[in-house]
């Protein structure tokens, strides 16, 4: 439990055991599922935790308020690693009323048996007394399910805003960001944005903007650093990744079986150094220890204007550790970006064609019309230079 202000309180948890969030992204560092108490002459609590964590998370709120009863449970979003001690706190404290909008009724239902007599239902500026502040209520429906609101505490200049301006990594025992919070975690941000919201760009900016008349002194967001020190920049990043805006660089991403595409892969690295151009390769067969696959891959094609996809061919067609990225893409409806692919083939190759044809139906602009070479990688096959120079 951290003590925030007078009358709010984070009462989260870490979790270091968990391998992939949602079952798909890799958490080397960790993760935090964020939870807060506001108490004043009435109490409430914004959103639970991750099950698992029921003894860590009561005892957390035992310390904020100790015997208080909570009157009230906001739930600015249904996602399980928030939502599922639902039913656990309705039982420890029989008194408590849910908050909800109307989308998240039947979410309650169906997740948790929650009766109607236990759910408040709000709408878009509903308000709710605690006393000498109130708590109101904005949706910002698919940041990233269509339930979710965020929740603002004006006393205190405080949004709690669900996963929005959220981040992977677990917190430190302080949980209060610093001047050199962002950059800590700012690649952090990047992937969990690009893997998890970054489909939503537009329903990003609609909800950026229905807030930009609130004065945000703190963020408290249902993952990562309570945002305080850094706000305008947390917000201004969001604001850049929702609009698609990136700078000059080149994300390289390939798939390799024997060697031959990530040999191709490491020259054209080798090359863009050289020329001071900024980039990022990843091995989406992870390969390397420590890879982080498609979910670092997104996260740098957040960063850079230029995807270069290695591939070889694999039964006529994509490798499928390239295409499940290209999918990945496609999925996101990634807006502006350059392409370039490469890859090798033994007798026909194919996969370059395939994936400029993808890269084309996204609205991609093809440069050139890529690298296909036969067999091993050799210099005098690749000339990794000129590619270099096509990409600069």
């Amino acid at each position: 439990m951290v003590q925030l202000s007078e009358r709010t309180y984070y009462v989260g948890v870490n979790d270091f055991d968990k391998v992939l969030f949602e079952g798909l992204w890799p958490l080397p560092y960790g993760v935090s599922y964020n939870s807060y108490i506001v108490a004043d002459e009435k109490v409430a609590l914004m959103d639970t935790v991750e099950c698992g964590f029921e003894d860590e998370f009561l005892a957390n709120v035992k310390e904020a308020i100790g015997e208080r009863p909570i009157d009230y449970l906001v739930v600015n979003h249904m996602e399980p690693d928030h939502s599922s001690l639902i039913a656990y706190m309705l039982e420890k404290y029989p008194q408590m009323q849910i908050v909800a909008n109307a989308k998240t009724v039947p979410m309650l239902k169906g997740y948790y048996g929650t009766s109607e007599d236990r759910i408040t239902v709000i709408a878009e500026g509903s308000k709710i007394s605690l006393g000498k502040c109130s708590l109101t209520f904005h949706m910002i429906p698919m940041v990233h399910w269509p339930e979710t609101m965020v929740t603002w505490l004006a006393e205190e200049g405080t949004l709690f805003s669900g996963d929005a301006f959220g981040t992977f990594k677990a917190v430190d025992e302080d949980v209060m960001d610093n001047p050199d919070t962002f950059e800590e975690y700012r690649d952090e941000m990047i992937r969990y944005y690009s893997n998890i919201v970054g489909k939503y760009g537009n329903p990003v900016q609609t909800a950026l903007k229905k807030l930009s008349g609130l004065n945000i002194k703190r963020i408290c967001s249902t993952h990562g650093p309570v945002w305080q020190e850094c706000v305008q920049q947390v917000v201004s990043l969001y604001d850049k990744m929702s609009r698609y805006e990136v700078e000059r660089g080149v994300c390289i991403v390939y798939g390799s079986m024997y060697g031959n595409t990530a040999a191709a892969a490491d020259a054209l690295a080798l090359e863009l150094e050289a020329r001071g151009i900024p980039y990022a390769i990843h091995d989406l067969a992870c390969n390397n220890a420590g890879e982080l696959g498609v979910s670092g891959a997104l996260r740098d094609v957040f960063k850079y204007d230029t995807i270069v996809a290695g591939s070889p061919t694999y039964n006529n067609g994509i490798f499928p550790p390239v295409e499940t990225f290209m999918k990945a893409l496609q999925a996101r409806a990634i807006k502006g970006r350059r392409f370039y692919a490469f890859g090798s083939y033994t007798w026909s190759g194919s996969s370059v064609n395939q994936l400029n044809a993808l890269a084309e139906a996204m609205g991609y602009e093809l440069l050139g019309t890529g690298l296909s070479f036969p067999q091993a990688y050799t210099r005098e096959k690749c000339d990794m230079a000129a590619i270099a120079d096509l990409l600069a």
